[in-house]
């Protein structure tokens, strides 16, 4: 049999201040919610960001780091794994959804990086771009997807 995997490795901003709370046993608990652009061209063969959102959620120290130093526009980067979760509504209907359970965050730019006002909550791939050149990444055209 075959190894599973399930790793997940994001890079975007913060649509929100991180949420923390603790469990009943005093584990802090931090909620984050990722905007990450995917890049595609559009009928025209223009290139387009399309935001994809992401339930993010950070257990332990390392969760009320983020409550403490991250806000709403701030970039990080989230290396984790995937969990599925099901539950009964209030009302009597099933829920699921999908999160990211982080093992690391971190913490990109700084806290004068984080959008302000009505932007939007994500860095558009054309910005990132040239940031992305320091660290040898190929051209756009060059990406096979």
């Amino acid at each position: 049999m075959a190894a599973s995997i399930n790793r997940v490795v994001l890079v975007g901003n913060l649509t929100r201040d991180p949420e923390l709370r603790h469990t009943p046993s005093g584990t802090p608990v931090c909620s984050l919610r990722l905007a990450v652009n995917t890049r595609r061209k559009d009928e025209s063969g223009q290139w387009t960001d399309k935001p994809n959102y992401f339930d993010i959620t950070v257990w332990g120290q390392q969760g009320e780091n983020c409550a403490q130093y991250l806000s709403k526009g701030r970039p990080v980067a989230i290396d984790g794994r995937l969990e599925w979760r099901e539950w009964e509504a209030q009302d009597g209907s099933k829920r699921q959804a999908v999160e990211v359970i982080a093992d690391t965050v971190q913490f990109l730019g700084s806290k004068g990086d984080a959008v302000g006002g009505g932007e939007p909550q994500y860095v558009p791939a054309s910005a990132t771009a040239q940031s992305n050149a320091d660290f040898g990444s190929a051209a756009d055209d060059d990406i096979p997807f």
